[in-house]
């Protein structure tokens, strides 16, 4: 073997030596850190084998010849609080923006404030994002885009093709690890969408966020801008759990741990369920114990066994399969609300 061909193999498995490293880490991190910080963990990781400057990730809906993309759920590294509010402004017009979504799974990379849009370009001067490498993937259960991108200034290296294969093979694990623990939290099979559920932190801001609840609350709370939920819903998430009215819809708001469960279900005419039997109706086939409901609802089992035997009886159904699909069909039993604050009916 030449000597450079030996130097080679030895800095490849070197890289390999560390970037398994890496992956052991965000495994990790996955069971002791939780949600919350997860993502924002895993990537400072993953800076000790491809450095960068700053950091985006976050939830998108992808753009089309009316609506430019828009980012509803987001977390940053080295980035002002700012930062996606002042990228809106231009986003029909990022050509970087149009590039990654419309390549899913894909690497894509550019360096140089050469944005022909003058907003766009000097956003990017604004905040040194010189060299860009991002990558994005379809969401199916969400019915958005995920996204993260990795950024560095003027006078640093361009991101080559290593650091490039890296961070998609590094990608593909944050994401499955990151999707497992929301499929956790909401207990729901997330295969089979979760487009009308969130979770959010006890501040109001999203760790994730299905498209038809983005709709919803667009819809019924204008002038949302995503990533933090409205404050008409934060003023309600320490009353969880609890069910609020949002328009024709109910959102029912759940605890779990230091988040907030919320899931959006559609308020037709029709029998009234009590609020407590609608919670425990709607935890309970979303995976849920006696005893963990009523942990949650500060009940005893036995109340809770009673109230999901009413919820049985007034809708007809035989297993928790049947609870869940009826309580989720658009012809569902309305529910009374017992939420208040404003926009919010009593």
């Amino acid at each position: 073997m030449e000597e450079g061909d030996e130097c080679g193999a030895k800095t490849s498995m070197a890289t390999l030596e560390a970037f398994n490293r890496c992956v052991l880490h965000l495994g990790r991190l996955a069971r002791e850190r939780g949600a919350s910080q997860f993502i924002a963990d895993g990537l400072q990781a993953f800076s000790q084998l491809v450095p960068f400057a700053s950091a985006w990730w976050g939830e998108m809906s992808a753009s089309d010849a009316n609506v430019p993309p828009k980012s509803w759920m987001h977390g940053r590294i080295n980035l002002p609080e700012s930062f996606a509010a002042e990228w809106s402004k231009g986003a029909g017009s990022d050509r970087f923006s149009h590039d990654t979504l419309s390549q899913p799974g894909e690497v894509v990379r550019d360096s140089g404030f050469t944005d022909p849009n003058e907003e766009v370009d000097a956003f990017a001067r604004r905040h040194d994002l010189y060299h860009l490498m991002c990558i994005t993937f379809e969401l199916p259960e969400s019915g958005l885009m995920f996204f993260v991108c990795l950024y560095r200034g003027i006078h640093a290296p361009a991101f080559n093709d290593s650091e490039a294969g890296l961070f998609s093979a590094f990608c593909d694990h944050l994401l499955q690890l990151w999707r497992f623990q929301v499929q956790d939290m909401i207990r729901f099979d997330t295969g089979n969408g979760a487009t009308d559920f969130g979770v959010a932190r006890m501040d109001g801001s999203l760790l994730y966020v299905g498209a038809r609840l983005c709709a919803a609350i667009g819809r019924e709370l204008p002038g949302w801008s995503g990533s933090m939920l409205p404050f008409e819903v934060i003023a309600q998430l320490s009353k969880a759990p609890c069910v609020m009215r949002l328009g024709r819809c109910a959102l029912t708001l759940s605890p779990n741990a230091e988040h907030v469960i919320l899931s959006l279900e559609t308020q037709p005419r029709g029998a009234v369920l009590a609020p407590r039997e609608r919670t425990a109706a709607m935890l309970f086939a979303a995976g849920h114990s006696y005893k963990e409901i009523a942990k949650i609802l500060a009940l005893s089992p036995a109340t809770v066994r009673t109230y999901l035997r009413n919820c049985y009886v007034q809708l007809g159904v035989k297993s928790k399969v049947e609870l869940g699909s009826v309580l989720r069909s658009p012809t569902a039993p309305a529910v009374a609300i017992k939420c208040s604050g404003p926009g919010i009916s009593n």
